[in-house]
């Protein structure tokens, strides 16, 4: 396996991590994902992990053979030292910081960090992430400068070129759904409606538009507000 062929995938079985999982089979020969349990609240998405993987196996025959191995590494040091709401019953608000108290301080370094041992371990030096800058929470460990950083940090501390790539940086959550689409027309679509979960909590009970949710929490408002604004960029 050539390691500029390959790639590691953050696949936390959301709506932005099954685009990147897609973005990542349209370019690469071999993917593998790997997952986090780290005590998170919204657990059910990594009961979602595996159904995602084996509907686009499924739906997209092209990508089948380029989906390789599953990883789930516990990460449950970091729920137990985190105070938040996406690791305690807590109601969703802005803390004394500037920041939503959905933010757990270092997940995306560790994530990373664990990704790429796993990763060198593979033979893989590409790191596939979902983070934005352009329509996100505020979280400092989802702007480019900080995951560049340790990108730079990563390939010298493992003295190999490790390259972070996060494909959603730049761009809003009506440009995710239209990458979706782009990259696996309807079927994606409809697949990331059915099947992701990006709610901060574990309902699924009520499935609106753009997929299964409270409807209610951050990260269901960003959903939401992107599909409307796709919707009417469509028409």
């Amino acid at each position: 396996m050539m390691a500029d062929r390959s790639a590691m995938v953050l696949f936390s079985g959301g709506q932005d991590s099954t685009v990147c999982l897609a973005w990542a089979l349209d370019r690469y020969a071999h993917v593998e994902t790997v997952g986090f349990a780290y005590g998170q609240r919204h657990g059910v998405e990594l009961a979602q992990r595996p159904v995602v993987r084996a509907e686009i196996a499924a739906r997209f025959p092209q990508w089948a053979p380029r989906l390789g191995d599953d990883h789930l590494l516990d990460l449950a040091a970091l729920g137990q030292i985190s105070d938040t709401a996406l690791t305690r019953e807590a109601q969703f608000e802005m803390t004394a910081a500037g920041l939503p108290n959905t933010f757990v301080p270092g997940r995306n370094l560790l994530f990373f960090t664990y990704a790429a041992a796993l990763a060198y371990r593979r033979g893989i030096r590409i790191l596939v992430g979902g983070m934005c800058e352009t329509d996100f929470s505020g979280y400092p460990d989802c702007r480019n400068e900080t995951l560049q950083s340790l990108a730079k940090s990563i390939a010298l501390g493992m003295d190999a070129a490790f390259t972070i790539a996060t494909p959603l940086m730049w761009i809003d959550k009506a440009a995710t759904w239209e990458m979706a689409v782009r990259l696996g027309g309807p079927a994606l679509v409809d697949l990331i409606i059915a099947h992701t979960h990006t709610c901060y909590t574990p309902d699924r009970s009520i499935r609106h538009a753009w997929g299964y949710g409270c409807g209610q929490c951050p990260a269901c408002g960003l959903r939401a507000r992107g599909w409307e604004r796709w919707q009417i960029a469509r028409t």
